[in-house]
């Protein structure tokens, strides 16, 4: 089977390319979503809650996703640290669904992952699609996505690995500085791709 990973820095439209091609039925691994439902383990809670704090705990007992989010983002070594704690779970339950749509009989996947490359994700995958887009462009999405000032956006962004960097590890690269309308184009011509070039 195939495994394509899919990867792009916070507001290039990762996300969005990753919904067009689930409407066009290839399956997809989102790494967000695992690593939402992995959060539900209490083991890892724990973990979490012994390096950050209570402050990152609700009353319920449930994580604090956004005040996780304000530490991490405006420290590197606490970055670090979550990723130390996270990583390991997140890349087992990627493998394990890999093999549940390979059992179906299935011959692509695509595994979606914002740090497949800096998560060391690499190993599980065949080829790899890397999606950028103009740095004005991507501060600006990233503040209306997440109603946050410039500084908070330029945090979020700076944590992350250079999209010049990122797109070296990349087979295919694509350019998302434009309208929905012309990743929609973009997708069905990735789409093709795929299957002339890299399906047996």
């Amino acid at each position: 089977m195939l495994v394509i990973g899919l990867t792009g820095n916070i507001g290039c439209g990762k996300s969005s390319l990753s919904k067009i091609l689930k409407d066009n039925s290839l399956d997809i691994i989102d790494a967000d979503i695992i690593s939402r439902e992995i959060m539900s383990n209490n083991k890892l809670l724990e973990e979490v809650f012994k390096v950050f704090g209570e402050d990152v705990k609700e009353k319920d007992g449930t994580l604090n996703r956004k005040k996780l989010a304000s530490i991490v983002f405006s420290d590197d070594k606490k970055l670090v640290a979550l990723n130390d704690i996270t990583h390991p779970a997140i890349k087992n339950e990627i493998k394990r669904r890999i093999k549940d749509i390979e059992n179906k009989g299935r011959n692509i996947v695509i595994v979606d992952a914002a740090l497949l490359i800096e998560g060391k994700f690499l190993d599980l995958i065949d080829k790899l699609i890397v999606i950028t887009c103009d740095e004005k462009e991507q501060l600006n999405r990233v503040m209306h996505r997440d109603n946050s000032n410039m500084d908070e956006a330029l945090n979020r962004i700076s944590s992350q690995m250079n999209q010049d960097e990122k797109v070296k590890f990349g087979d295919y690269i694509i350019d998302n500085s434009g309208s929905l309308e012309e990743l929609n184009y973009k997708a069905n011509k990735l789409i093709t791709y795929i299957k002339e070039n890299w399906c047996e």
